[in-house]
């Protein structure tokens, strides 16, 4: 009677009031209450307007129903049907529910390749509760076991990778030091290298001129790296569960071409789709026997919610076309996933600055491999990262050049030259420091060059494991925290037509604390005129230390100094503890004469411009300020 009343409303096109009939019908028997919600499902869907939103509820009740009758195939059958009504929709939750059914029903009839493509679209269920996001995990690895094989996804969504982040860090004429190097604004490395890098003709020049000059014409927008160095990339991975997330094997797609007219950007699927070798074959070189490029790869565990930036190199080998292409990584060691870069809005990090015309996503991932280069290798020993204002100390500066092949005419340029102050060769510190500093040492302290670039030996050249020691000074002139910037130019002989020069370029952050304060009121002497009354007041700013105070100089030799009191009443204790001030006074005495020629240039003797202030054994040798280092750091203030 029922089945007979939805048919004569569906006759009389009322098909919602027939579906109220085929719902009233349903029995308690599963199959036949399943019949019945689908026959009513159908009926939704052809009111008008369609009842889009019953009509898939009902198909989800009907398969459910047929599930529980052990009719499987139905059951998939309605729930790919509801798919539809639901796909363009914003309800995550249903989706899900109907998307991970259905893999699982796939998995009950044998069909696992097909069931690990529905349970795919539920891995990035961030929505659900944990509980649920580790029933779907659980679930979508038991069926990806039984496979027996392994899946590679394009588009997996486990983990999200953050395409903004993507950043591509290279050397090619510019080589850094460190990292806290590459992070340095191009701007300010090209203001040092402004007075070092050679020009072509008769203009200036440039690097970036210099290269597009040497380039060959359709290479002239190309990045350039060289073979056997890194190409880095940071790719930033977030975990969208709540729950922790095993990642392994992630490592970097890349092909490496030597037919250089082989510069087509290949096109890859954007959408998901199934394979097992097709990324695995990006990975391979065009020299047969062994690749021309070797990959890292790194291994994360991401808790919920959790992002990481990520760090992955590829390393050419041999000379050709560099293209990244994408990254992979291994999900539960049964499925890969694949992202291409077909997309990729890539930030070059030496390319910061660099006029180049309209580029492809994919400029940026594409590289020209020259033949392998001569790299200098940099360090600073015994670099403090904390001192006092006013510390001097002596550093080596260490340059290595692992290379067969040599590099010469080096020249270095610092960015605070009132900080640091290059030595030469012929020092060599043979008295422990700071005693090599006092007068009566026999050291060859020669003064440093006056010009802004430093110009090592002409006879210097480095190669195989010789390394060059080279003397720094350092003096904290002000408090604060201060960036010194080192780039040192070298030259290779023979070696490349496109690269004749390279730069190392060094970063340190030095913490400067304040120390002494000092304040000076001078008084011009009533009575002579070549005489000045000065008061000096100093005041330690450290908060914790105490400082000694070992002697009062003047820079030249034209003023003489006159203690008016007795040293041992200037400082009693010897040491100016935190926050103590002290008071002196002393008379200055203007040595110049307008005589004869020959006495204007006579010096003072050390007496006169050099006054202990502390009473210590009388054999205690003074500081020589009139020499090297101490007097290069006076001219530079």
């Amino acid at each position: 009677c029922g089945l007979w009343w939805a048919e004569m409303l569906k006759a009389g096109d009322q098909y919602k009031e027939a579906a109220s009939a085929y719902f009233r019908i349903c029995g308690e028997e599963p199959l036949h209450a399943a019949v019945m919600l689908e026959q009513a499902s159908y009926c939704f869907v052809l009111t008008k307007p369609a009842m889009l939103n019953k009509y898939g509820f009902h198909l989800v009740l009907s398969g459910d129903h047929y599930k529980n009758s052990d009719q499987v195939s139905h059951a998939i059958r309605t729930y790919r049907s509801a798919i539809s009504v639901y796909e363009s929709t914003t309800w995550s939750h249903i989706k899900d529910h109907v998307h991970f059914h259905i893999g699982r029903w796939y998995a009950l009839v044998g069909m696992h390749d097909v069931a690990v493509r529905n349970m795919l679209k539920v891995l990035d269920c961030g929505n659900q509760s944990k509980a649920t996001q580790e029933i779907f995990l659980r679930d979508f690895f038991e069926i990806v076991k039984k496979t027996g094989m392994k899946h590679e996804v394009v588009g997996l969504q486990l983990p999200f990778i953050n395409m903004s982040s993507l950043q591509v860090i290279y050397e090619d004429h510019r080589t850094y030091a460190s990292q806290a190097s590459v992070l340095v604004q191009e701007s300010i490395w090209q203001s040092l290298e402004d007075d070092i890098i050679p020009s072509l003709n008769s203009g200036k020049s440039n690097w970036l001129e210099l290269q597009s000059k040497l380039l060959p014409k359709k290479y002239k927008e190309s990045n350039v790296c060289v073979a056997g160095e890194s190409v880095k990339v940071d790719l930033e991975f977030r975990n969208p569960l709540l729950i922790s997330t095993s990642i392994t094997n992630v490592s970097l797609i890349c092909e490496l071409t030597s037919n250089s007219d082989d510069l087509k950007v290949d096109k890859h699927p954007s959408s998901i789709s199934l394979g097992t070798e097709s990324s695995a074959e990006h990975n391979q070189g065009t020299t047969s026997g062994f690749s021309s490029f070797t990959l890292s790869e790194v291994d994360l565990t991401l808790g919920g919610g959790e992002k990481k930036l990520v760090r992955l190199t590829v390393t050419p080998s041999e000379e050709g076309i560099l293209k990244i292409v994408g990254v992979r990584w291994r999900l539960s060691g049964s499925v890969v996933g694949v992202h291409y870069f077909q997309s990729a809005p890539g930030k070059a990090k030496t390319n910061k600055g660099r006029r180049k015309n309209k580029l492809t996503p994919t400029d940026a991932l594409k590289f020209l491999v020259i033949k392998s280069l001569p790299r200098l290798l940099g360090s600073i020993d015994h670099l403090p990262e904390k001192l006092y204002a006013g510390d001097l100390r002596y550093l080596v500066l260490e340059l290595k050049n692992k290379s067969e092949f040599p590099i010469k005419n080096l020249k270095m340029k610092i960015s605070h030259p009132r900080f640091v102050n290059p030595g030469n060769h012929e020092e060599e510190v043979t008295t422990e420091f700071p005693d090599c500093l006092k007068k009566g040492h026999e050291q060859n302290f020669v003064k440093s060059e006056t010009s802004s670039v430093f110009s090592f030996p002409k006879d210097v050249s480095l190669q195989g494991d010789k390394s060059l020691r080279w003397p720094l000074w350092l003096r904290a002139a002000i408090p604060g925290t201060i960036s010194l910037y080192f780039t040192i130019y070298y030259e290779m002989e023979n070696v490349s037509s496109i690269m004749k020069y390279r730069t190392l370029r060094m970063h340190y952050n030095l913490k400067v604390l304040p120390s002494l304060e000092t304040s000076f009121e001078i008084t011009p002497s009533p009575s002579k005129l070549q005489e000045c009354l000065v008061r000096m007041d100093i005041l330690n700013r450290a908060n914790s230390d105490s400082f000694q105070i070992h002697q009062l100089s003047t820079v030249g030799c034209r003023w003489g100094i006159s203690l008016l009191e007795r040293v041992d009443t200037i400082l009693p204790s010897k040491s100016l503890l935190p926050g103590q001030a002290l008071s002196c006074h002393f008379m200055i005495k203007d040595n110049r004469r307008s005589a004869t020629e020959e006495e204007k240039t006579m010096s003072i003797p050390p007496s006169q411009t050099d006054v202990k202030l502390f009473a210590q054994d009388d054999d205690e040798k003074l500081f020589d300020i009139v020499n090297s280092p101490l007097a290069s750091f006076h001219e530079s203030e």
